[in-house]
């Protein structure tokens, strides 16, 4: 069994705070990491319009969206943390769900990976566990823009993957309009599509980070070292998503 231990817990958790405080004096410790780039701010600001979404849909968010596992790697269990983008608890189940605000298609595989070790670690305390993809499409290319693409002299070796390349006929993904229809899937991820133009509308008058063009030449930042911490005799610690809480990144 990989992961041995879970449980949910709130920001304000003595432990995970502890958590936080060594990722801070971690990241300072660091040579000078460039601000975070325009697509990671957009992306906080995505979670945060989602989550009033969320709400606005009949979705009682709960605040213990903290979830802290122990996971095993050779003879070491190695504590962990995961902040879930949104949570709602249901008796003996609960919905998890992912935010994610891009350009790619990928992103579908990388999220269903993500919500798979959420569920698989929370399955050990919590009997039915619904996962969610909530995608900011902000220029996800379709069928014709690939064809296009493809005819170009700069076309790219291998065309981009759309939206229904990676969803296929696979049975693992569903695409949804209404939250509770995650349901229907219990073991699958339902995917909730939006709209750049969508996400825009939601935030009315407050001001978004789409200035992505400033985005394009800047080198991604050298990532901290992150130290290492096992539950048994507590060398290094690490997280599966660093500084989230700190930078409100997805």
């Amino acid at each position: 069994m990989r992961f041995v231990r879970a449980r949910l817990t709130t920001f304000d958790d003595p432990h995970y705070r502890a958590f936080v405080e060594q990722m801070t004096l971690a990241r300072e410790n660091q040579r000078a990491i460039r601000p975070p780039r325009q697509r990671d701010l957009f992306g906080g600001e995505a979670e945060q319009l989602l989550r009033e979404w969320l709400a606005e849909q009949g979705q009682l968010l709960s605040e213990r969206r903290i979830l802290e596992y122990d996971e095993r790697s050779g003879r070491q269990t190695i504590r962990k943390y995961r902040e879930i983008d949104a949570l709602v608890e249901l008796g003996r189940s609960v919905h998890v769900f992912e935010v994610k605000a891009s350009r790619s298609a990928h992103t579908i595989r990388k999220a269903a990976t993500q919500l798979h070790d959420i569920r698989a670690a929370l399955q050990l305390i919590i009997p039915r566990v619904y996962t969610t993809l909530l995608l900011v499409d902000t220029g996800i290319p379709n069928a014709e823009t690939v064809s296009a693409l493809m005819r170009s002299p700069d076309a790219p070796h291998t065309p981009p993957p759309t939206i229904a390349d990676i969803i296929g006929d696979q049975s693992r993904f569903h695409l949804i309009e209404q939250p509770d229809e995650a349901q229907q899937w219990p073991d699958q991820v339902s995917i909730r599509r939006f709209s750049l133009e969508q996400l825009i509308r939601m935030a009315g008058d407050r001001p978004l980070h789409l200035d992505w063009d400033l985005d394009e030449d800047e080198e991604p930042p050298t990532p901290p070292v992150i130290n290492r911490q096992t539950v048994a005799d507590d060398p290094d610690d690490e997280t599966d998503n660093p500084f989230a809480a700190l930078l409100g990144a997805i």
